[in-house]
């Protein structure tokens, strides 16, 4: 399994590349990055091309897997996507970086699930909402969507139409974990914080 922070957004409702926001000490996606690094598995980080310069002023390169070109999607899915075919038999565990108040119990909690229910994808539901931007997503499960794209049988784009096309388990967020998935997608979201 591998870690995944996705960085690759454009950001235009913040105005400013939000895994590079500081929070403390750290950006954004530095602590997201130390946050999936302390389950002890290797972390990757997704951009966009044109963060690549700048991003590896802050993480080495050989962290970083920016968007695959040939892939005409957007979103998160393009960046899960691109991880994908650099790493094709590895189960991905991703988190938004933008999701800064996620905490390491959850994501251990959700590895332990993934263990005991394998599924093509592991994703939490939060008031009939899927949070599909922290989750598990098996190799097999990202082999499907990313034939359906080649195939052009991918009628969307987002992260919960590619669930749809998926053999998913959806566990509940418990009331003492809604905050984690809060994220922050305006300037003024981060009065806040």
């Amino acid at each position: 399994m591998i870690g995944v922070v996705l960085s690759g957004g454009q950001s235009l409702r913040m105005g400013k590349d939000k895994g590079l926001l500081q929070n403390g000490q750290q950006t954004w996606a530095q602590q997201a990055f130390a946050k999936l690094s302390s389950l002890q598995i290797p972390v990757a980080i997704s951009v966009n091309t044109l963060q690549l310069p700048i991003y590896q002023t802050v993480f080495p390169t050989s962290s970083l897997i920016a968007d695959e070109p040939v892939l005409s999607i957007g979103g998160p899915l393009r960046g899960i996507l691109s991880v994908h075919l650099i790493y094709p038999k590895e189960d991905l565990l991703v988190l938004a970086c933008d999701m800064i108040n996620m905490e390491v119990d959850l994501l251990d909690f959700v590895v332990q699930q993934y263990e005991d229910k394998p599924a093509d994808a592991l994703v939490f539901m939060k008031e009939k909402q899927s949070e599909p931007l922290c989750g598990i997503y098996s190799a097999k499960a990202l082999d499907k969507v990313y034939a359906l794209y080649m195939n052009q049988e991918l009628h969307k784009h987002s992260m919960k139409y590619a669930l749809e096309q998926l053999d998913a388990c959806y566990l509940p967020v418990p009331k003492k974990w809604k905050a984690y998935f809060d994220n922050y997608n305006t300037i003024s979201d981060l009065n806040n914080i």
